[in-house]
């Protein structure tokens, strides 16, 4: 099977568990915190962490991750959304938010692949 099948395929469920996500903590102000994708973002760090550290001690098949690390965390996180929302939350007002926003993804976001990777202590 062509590997771009594996890609494909793993960043549809990672879509699909993203929306889930937005939809089951979306916001109801367009001004609020966007919990959704903060949420998916930080989970889909955590999920690269730990198969990354996986990966490294056990080595998966070529198909496999890319599967999961690049179809499925790729899927699952999403840069454009957090953008958007992060500019919708400038032009809003709403500065301290947005600062808080782009500052907790980021250091969480670190944070989530350096505690996956430290669980197969692979860093």
């Amino acid at each position: 099977m062509p590997v771009w099948i594996y890609i494909f395929v793993g960043g549809g469920l990672g879509s699909l568990a993203r929306w889930a996500t937005s939809k089951w903590l979306a916001p109801v102000d367009i001004d609020a915190f966007p919990m959704g994708t903060f949420i998916a973002n930080i989970l889909a760090c955590l999920i690269l962490g730990l198969l990354m550290g996986y990966h490294l001690k056990n080595p998966l098949q070529n198909e496999y991750r890319l599967l999961l690390m690049v179809g499925f965390c790729g899927g699952f996180s999403t840069f454009s959304t957090f953008s958007a929302e992060t500019l919708n939350l400038l032009k809003s007002g709403n500065h301290l938010l947005a600062f808080s926003y782009v500052a907790l993804s980021i250091l969480l976001g670190l944070g989530a692949v350096f505690v996956g990777l430290k669980f197969f202590n692979s860093y």
